[in-house]
């Protein structure tokens, strides 16, 4: 069998290479800020409409079997005339591809043996890396950052790095923008790094100089992250960072600067209180770099932002990089005020629907807020996989009181009246593994990039669809797929549309954990657990072990089996309710044969045979989309008197074992009355566990309820 020769071989490359910038989205927009500037696209092939896919796929495929058969095939071209007659439409000119793709399209091809060796006439040593455009080996990346990134298991760039890389080291200002997890920070750490060595900033390392680099991240959080990335890769080429922010003492971070520091990370705030006290210089700065700009907005840090921007003598002389996964108007004006008007804009977004990230499953829940505790330890136990969780909290008090509600020693709180150092420790505590749920307010949204968070858990809807898809953001990252479940009560559920119109997507909803579901999780978990007992223990308990299964008579399974649901906690089911998550509750589904125009028409169906006494018992009653059927709440134990048999056959009511889909109720004054489990009293408190009296009726006429919001008194 011949070998491929030059043409196809180097065919295949291309092709590889069209087909990387198909799955991989390339860029989509050019910002072009002042009038007769010509912008730069990294990809003209990202702009193709999406009727030319099919046509375009079928030409792939011809190609590929032409190079079978020794034919050379042209390939398609990556940009139309419908696409430039679309650009010029828009005062876009169209450029060639190849500037700012990967370095990848100039790769020189050779020939290939019949084994797979690849002679030395200048293609690359492994055929594999020559198929794959975003190997680091495409980039020019020095040898001694492949290496560090190797040592992290990095072997092919993220859409954003890839894309990005050739820009902003060939000197240009740029806007990036992709969903959150992607990969931002070492877009730009490793061409800043790869710039800086070229210029030869590693061998200036006088005492006292000045930065050359300066980021401005909106949290403490995430400017750390950035300042390990700097100085884990920075390190390795002669360059040295620093990382200042509030609530650390100032002497440490002031005499790291006054020696001289090549890279400065550090949040706006404390940024600003050094270069007002003349500490830190930005005069000569070679890059500065706002990362998570939009956060910057939304924390109050605009006039900081434009006060440190504004420090540079010549801007003429100075790269500014601007990464965000949103694009509120600051920032868009931020970027039309300090970036030059031939910026580069990489959009992975763009006008897409989605503004989520694809790699997350987004549930929705519905939770009364009485139980939430056992609510999201049972989402924990059924989602987790016994991996990282973090929940997240609307205020700090909440995220205190839910982290002492859960299992002792599983979770621990992370919100801003904490002190800094005490928030590294928790940070490291989870990243290492020492504890696995954390509970934290806005502040852990931004810039936690923990690669095995399995689930994440909001306990309401948050202000604002943003910030749910930077929340949802802290699982699926880095190509790994992630769960993020919302909870919701009445209350709030007319702010779920908003969420999913203006996010892009549409959540899926599910049930509440039912019994038999965390039976399952928990005896995986106690097995687990039995496992682990030392084999030097079991002769001490097997004398009582044979007296129990000899005085009870059971079958020894049956007996462990008994031993696990002891050890998970699951003495006794309940039914749960699956429209608002309460034990003892039953949802029960009225099918009717005509349509129903208001749940009125459900109860006058109840009324038929039922007492207005047993119908007052009815809780959350809500119609079906198609008006044909209703589901509600009961107490457990009226279940039979509801599903018994009726005269008339106009209509059937069975227990529902999964919700269909509902009509939403837009409630924004509160709850309505049968959908308050605490009758006209005042009810159980918010995060009530299961033995709290937030429960069915709890509370009662002039009752006391429960406690505090998480079944505490």
């Amino acid at each position: 069998m011949p070998g491929l020769g030059n043409v196809e071989l180097g065919q295949a490359v291309a092709m590889s290479q069209l087909e990387g910038t198909k799955k991989t989205k390339k860029v989509k927009s050019v910002e072009v800020a002042a009038a007769g500037s010509s912008p730069v696209v990294a990809s003209p092939a990202a702009l193709e409409p999406e009727k030319k896919k099919k046509s375009k796929e079928k030409k792939k495929e011809q190609a590929a079997d032409g190079s079978k058969d020794g034919v050379s095939e042209q390939l398609p071209k990556a940009s139309s005339q419908q696409q430039k007659k679309k650009r010029a439409k828009h005062g876009e000119e169209d450029v060639a591809a190849e500037e700012f793709l990967p370095s990848a399209k100039k790769l020189k091809t050779g020939k290939v043996l019949e084994n797979g060796q690849v002679k030395e006439n200048g293609l690359p040593a492994a055929v594999a890396e020559a198929f794959n455009p975003m190997a680091v080996s495409n980039f020019g990346i020095s040898d001694v950052l492949r290496e560090k990134l190797k040592s992290k298991g990095i072997e092919s760039l993220f859409p954003i790095q890839a894309q990005t890389f050739d820009a902003v080291f060939s000197g240009n200002d740029l806007v990036g923008r992709a969903r959150t997890g992607q990969g931002k920070t070492l877009a730009f750490v490793l061409p800043i790094l790869e710039s800086l060595t070229k210029t030869g900033q590693a061998q200036r390392q006088q005492r006292g100089r000045a930065p050359s680099v300066i980021v401005l991240a909106p949290t403490r959080e995430l400017a750390k992250q950035v300042h390990a990335d700097f100085e884990f890769y920075g390190n390795a080429v002669g360059l040295s960072t620093v990382c200042v922010y509030g609530g650390a003492p100032y002497g440490g971070q002031e005499n790291a600067m006054r020696k001289g520091v090549d890279i400065v990370v550090g949040t706006p705030g404390r940024v600003k209180d050094f270069f007002e006290r003349g500490t830190l210089n930005v005069k000569t700065l070679k890059f500065r770099v706002l990362d998570e700009a939009d956060e910057m907005l939304n924390m109050g840090f605009v006039d900081d932002v434009e006060l440190i921007l504004g420090g540079v003598d010549d801007v003429t002389q100075v790269q500014t990089l601007l990464f965000s996964a949103t694009m509120p108007d600051w920032v868009k004006k931020i970027a039309a005020k300090f970036l030059k008007p031939s910026r580069i804009t990489v959009d992975l977004v763009g006008d897409e629907k989605m503004k989520a990230s694809a790699n997350v499953k987004h549930l929705l829940l519905p939770g009364h807020y009485t139980m939430r505790t056992q609510l999201v330890a049972d989402v924990i136990s059924c989602y987790g996989s016994g991996g990282r969780c973090i929940v997240f909290t609307e205020t700090k008090n909440d995220a205190t009181e839910l982290a002492g509600a859960l299992k002792l020693g599983t979770a621990r709180a992370l919100h801003g009246d904490i002190p800094q150092n005490q928030r590294e420790v928790t940070l490291a505590a989870f990243r290492s593994g020492k504890f696995h749920t954390l509970v934290a307010t806005d502040v852990a949204a931004r810039g936690l990039d923990i690669n095995d968070v399995q689930v994440v858990i909001q306990c309401e809807p948050p202000r604002d669809a943003e910030t749910y898809i930077h929340r949802s953001g802290r699982t699926g990252r880095a190509g790994n797929t992630g769960i993020s479940v919302m909870l919701y009560d009445r209350k709030k559920e007319y702010m779920i549309p908003q969420i999913e119109r203006k996010a892009g997507f549409k959540f899926e909803r599910i049930a509440p954990p039912q019994p038999a579901d965390i039976a399952k999780a928990s005896a995986e978990t106690a097995t687990g657990g039995v496992l682990e007992v030392a084999d030097s223990v079991v002769p001490l308990f097997r004398p009582a072990a044979q007296e129990l299964v000899k005085a009870t008579g059971l079958p020894v399974i049956d007996l462990l089996a008994k031993a696990l649901a002891k050890i998970s906690g699951q003495t006794e089911i309940k039914r749960r309710s699956l429209l608002s998550s309460h034990d003892d509750a039953t949802t029960l589904i009225l099918k009717s044969g005509t349509s129903m125009y208001s749940p009125g028409s459900a109860f006058n169906y109840l009324r038929e045979f039922l007492s207005e006494e047993v119908i007052n018992e009815v809780r959350r009653m809500t119609l079906t989309v198609d008006s044909m059927s209703a589901v509600f709440d009961v107490p457990s134990r009226l279940e039979k008197q509801f599903t018994a048999e009726h005269d008339g056959g106009r209509f059937t009511i069975e227990v529902a074992e999964t919700l269909p889909q509902l009509q939403v109720k837009v409630d924004r004054g509160g709850e309505d009355r049968r959908s308050s489990f605490g009758g006209r009293g005042a009810g159980g408190g918010g995060y009530g566990n299961r033995n709290s009296s937030g429960g069915y009726g709890g509370g009662g006429r002039g009752g006391r309820g429960g406690g505090n919001r998480f079944g505490r008194r």
